[in-house]
């Protein structure tokens, strides 16, 4: 934030400076803090505030919401994924097949840029807010609040608004399963040959890692503490997890569970750089779907998550007059060795061929 005139506050940029909730912010500008019994002090403050930092409020996204743009907007956390495009794909056409325009946007994983992109989004005066994979929804949510916009959260679930998202504990323990059954009977995993790699510490994967410990105590008899390896999303930092637990150990195990297509991008890296005959006896278990993974030269087991249920309910309870603030939890799909789906892309358009 600048006050030489080439940019001007926000109000989170105010609730920051103010020590106030963005609605708090929001009631003082459009004069209803009275009403909310807010101290006259605090009024002063965030007043003084904005003229200061020459704070000019925008009358499309003042949080007055009399009439409808015609525009929904979807804020990710990356594109360069196909779960994510599935998704923004998914959500272009059901918000098209409505007769309204879509809106999608990343933040890349940064909680002050997912807010400043919800205010930037605010400011076309869009008419609902689908927050998908934020790192901070409950941020996103207090922006949304102070304007007056409806919003849900997707994939990564909020505790201020309905989330609607993946059963990952089930997707963690059916994928834990099945890469435990595909090995032969006559040489079993033991409980140290199966290991998680990737994920953060997000509620995603944390019940995965429940699923996953589930599964292994279940079908194993053991899950010991060191098999489970949060590297975070990037691809690199997997890869380099993959560098360190090879030098240590000399092999891979012969069991992975990767917590993403991108985690699953990382150990391709790795592998890329050491000759295919070391990796024979792998198998690999990904919780994502990518229909070029089915191809590769050991069995990859895929988890694809419903982005078809998950963007139909999240649009159903959007629309509830009064939801209730609750999870709603959508199966994903086992997808075994081998296997290409169809996917949102099968739908488009191709003028140059014939239908």
């Amino acid at each position: 934030m600048t006050n030489g005139g080439r940019k001007k506050a926000t109000i989170y940029d105010l609730s920051v400076l103010s020590g106030s909730s963005p609605s708090t912010v929001s009631a003082v500008l459009n004069g209803t803090w009275r009403k909310r019994r807010i101290r006259e002090s605090t009024a002063e403050l965030i007043r003084s505030l904005a003229e200061t930092h020459q704070y000019t409020a925008n009358r499309q996204a003042r949080g007055l919401r009399s009439s409808r743009s015609g525009l929904v907007g979807l804020l990710l956390p990356v594109h360069d994924n196909r779960y994510f495009s599935s998704l923004a794909q998914t959500f272009e056409a059901h918000v098209r097949s409505k007769g309204q325009c879509p809106i999608v946007v990343s933040a890349s994983r940064d909680p002050e840029e997912e807010r400043r992109t919800a205010e930037t989004l605010i400011s076309y005066s869009i008419d609902e807010l689908f927050i998908c994979g934020a790192t901070d929804p409950d941020g996103v949510h207090e922006v949304c609040e102070a304007a007056g916009l409806k919003h849900i959260n997707i994939d990564l679930p909020g505790t201020k608004v309905p989330s609607v998202i993946s059963d990952n504990f089930e997707g963690g323990r059916i994928l834990t399963e099945a890469i435990i059954r595909h090995f032969p009977a006559d040489r079993p995993l033991a409980p140290e040959d199966l290991y998680l790699f990737g994920g953060r510490d997000d509620h995603a994967t944390r019940e995965r890692i429940r699923g996953f410990r589930a599964a292994k105590k279940e079908l194993l008899g053991g899950d010991p503490d060191e098999c489970v390896w949060p590297t975070g999303y990037a691809a690199d930092n997997a890869r380099k997890a993959f560098d360190a637990f090879y030098e240590q150990r000399g092999k891979l195990p012969r069991g992975f569970f990767v917590n993403s297509s991108i985690n699953l991008e990382g150990l391709l890296r790795f592998m890329a750089e050491h000759p295919l005959e070391n990796f024979k006896d792998l198998v690999v278990g990904c919780y994502d779907y990518d229909p070029f993974a089915s191809f590769l030269p050991f069995p990859v087991i895929m988890i694809r998550q419903d982005v078809e249920g998950m963007i139909a309910r999240a649009f159903e309870v959007i629309e509830e007059p009064r939801a209730s603030v609750q999870i709603h939890l959508v199966k994903p799909r086992l997808v075994p060795p081998r296997t290409a789906l169809t996917g949102p892309l099968d739908a488009l358009i191709d003028s140059d061929m014939p239908r």
